[in-house]
């Protein structure tokens, strides 16, 4: 999917904004996509680094079957370079160990879990978008959720086809700094949040925010945050995570206290903002207009509060979340 050729021999990758002009015998930046004899190759297509079962949140996942477990795929390589990245021997790598699985095995071990749905994440997905389409059918014919775990790194024309297979996903929204994104992570802001608005009109969207000190983290950038996401929904659930020093980011903590305030004026727009990577009762879920708790974790504990699946017992008030 997604290239042209040129010149009977190079080819233009079409997925992503980096647009790798790929010579024979080479691959693009991300590492998974080469070009083999003129023909668009995929050497690591079934090739996943990781398999299990994870609760629904840990993707993080609170409005979308919560308590519900997802059986999770992962993968080797990625579109983007984050110095802090949490998984970086799996993304920025394709050297780590890998079991083959075609989309119809992948599927029977899902089905054999016992999940309702499958996850693909851990390394960046979309750039295996063949393979999670491929899966994705079949799951799909099987009664299963396929969900997406995403920088969101995605040009329009593929991002259509991989959301519409899709039914849930988390993406992750670095920063609103187009020079940050290009910079420090060698990506493409504008891309992103296009990529954002296209998936918010296919499937149910979370949003995940490393908060990085002295990084992403600046009044004015953060209050740009806030209004893209209020401008597609006030009900987007939207996680503030907190980041720890990894791979080359040598950078100390986020101050819990600071994830603590962020929140709460993101909370001044946005309905649904929770803190990920730290103690904290913002990890429940509680009506907007009345302020009843209808859904309380702890770690991955999951326990709904509230009776019915569509509105608030104690108010009425509609609720975003599918149960």
């Amino acid at each position: 999917m997604a290239y042209t050729r040129r010149d009977k021999q190079y080819l233009i990758c079409e997925l992503c904004p980096h647009a790798c002009r790929i010579a024979p015998g080479k691959d693009g930046f991300c590492g998974v996509r080469g070009n083999r004899g003129g023909e668009l190759d995929l050497p690591y297509y079934g090739a996943l680094s990781a398999q299990g079962l994870d609760p629904i949140e840990k993707k993080p996942l609170y409005h979308f079957y919560p308590g519900s477990l997802s059986f999770s795929l992962g993968f080797v390589g990625c579109n983007l370079r984050c110095p802090f990245c949490q998984n970086y021997q799996i993304s920025q790598s394709t050297d780590s160990q890998t079991n083959a699985l075609s989309p119809a095995e992948a599927v029977e071990r899902a089905i054999e879990s016992g999940a309702g749905s499958i996850s693909y994440t851990y390394s960046e997905p979309l750039i295996h978008i063949e393979f999670i389409l491929d899966t994705a059918a079949i799951a799909r014919r099987n009664g299963l959720k396929n969900v997406l775990v995403s920088n969101g790194m995605l040009n329009e024309s593929p991002a259509k086809d991989l959301y519409r297979a899709m039914d849930a996903a988390n993406i992750d929204l670095k920063s609103f700094s187009r020079d940050y994104y290009r910079s420090t992570l060698m990506g493409d802001l504008d891309t992103v949040l296009n990529s954002i608005a296209i998936a918010y009109r296919s499937l149910h969207l979370e949003l995940t925010t490393l908060i990085i000190p002295d990084g992403n983290d600046g009044p004015e950038e953060f209050e740009a945050m806030i209004g893209f996401i209020a401008a597609l929904s006030e009900e987007i659930p939207w996680h503030l995570s907190r980041y720890f020093p990894r791979y080359r980011s040598t950078k100390p903590p986020t101050p819990e206290q600071e994830l603590i305030d962020l929140a709460e004026k993101a909370s001044r727009r946005l309905s649904f903002v929770y803190l990920g990577n730290m103690r904290s009762d913002l990890t429940d879920t509680r009506c907007p207009a009345c302020g009843r708790l209808l859904i309380s974790r702890s770690g991955y504990r999951t326990l709904i509060k509230n009776r019915d699946r569509t509105g608030c017992d104690e108010c009425g008030t509609s609720l975003p979340y599918r149960i």
